[in-house]
């Protein structure tokens, strides 16, 4: 599976969620809302979540193996890097091997 694109929306408001980004897998599958976070240790994202009836926030997409999360997350890290330099609201993500 390869990431084709990486598309990052800034968000503007003071707080630790610094963006929401839409990953493209194949040219043929996209998730959206990935969220980029500032935390203690850095920046990390946040899988698609959606609060269950008991307040507990699941992940509604994830990667199976941690390899495969490192991946990701560092390619939409690198992109949301470029996009905070450049002031620039959208990328393509150069083809990464998942």
């Amino acid at each position: 599976m390869q990431i084709t694109d990486v598309r990052v929306r800034k968000v503007t408001k003071e707080g630790k969620m610094k963006a929401v980004v839409s990953v493209t897998f194949d040219n043929e599958f996209v998730v959206h809302d990935i969220k980029v976070i500032e935390g203690d240790k850095g920046l990390f994202i946040a899988m698609p979540s959606r609060k269950s009836g008991d307040g507990e926030y699941r992940d509604i997409a994830h990667p199976i193996s941690s390899e495969t999360r490192e991946k990701i997350q560092t390619v939409i890290l690198e992109k949301y890097r470029e996009a905070s330099q450049e002031t620039v609201t959208a990328g393509a993500a150069d083809t990464v091997e998942v």
